[in-house]
C-alpha cells in the first residue's frame, strides 16, 4: 500500500473518532473515542516523517448542527 494513501486513511479515521467523541454525551467514551483520534493522527504524523511530508495539520472537527 502506498504510504501517502495510509497517511489520507489514518487522518479519515482521525476526523471519524473527533466526530464521534464530539456528538458522544457519556464521558468514558467521549474521552476513549478522542484517544482513538489521538493515535490516528500520531500515525498519520509519524508516517508523513517517513517519507518527508509537511506535519499533519487536521483543522478542529465541529459536531453536526454547529456554526
Amino acid at each position: 500500500m502506498c504510504v501517502v494513501k495510509l497517511v489520507a486513511e489514518y487522518l479519515e479515521h482521525a476526523v471519524r473518532f473527533t466526530q464521534m467523541a464530539a456528538e458522544e454525551d457519556d464521558p468514558k467514551l467521549k474521552e476513549a473515542l478522542e484517544k482513538q483520534a489521538r493515535a490516528y493522527r500520531k500515525l498519520a504524523e509519524k508516517r508523513a516523517a517517513e517519507i518527508n511530508l509537511p506535519p499533519v495539520n487536521l483543522p478542529a472537527v465541529l459536531p453536526k448542527g454547529s456554526p
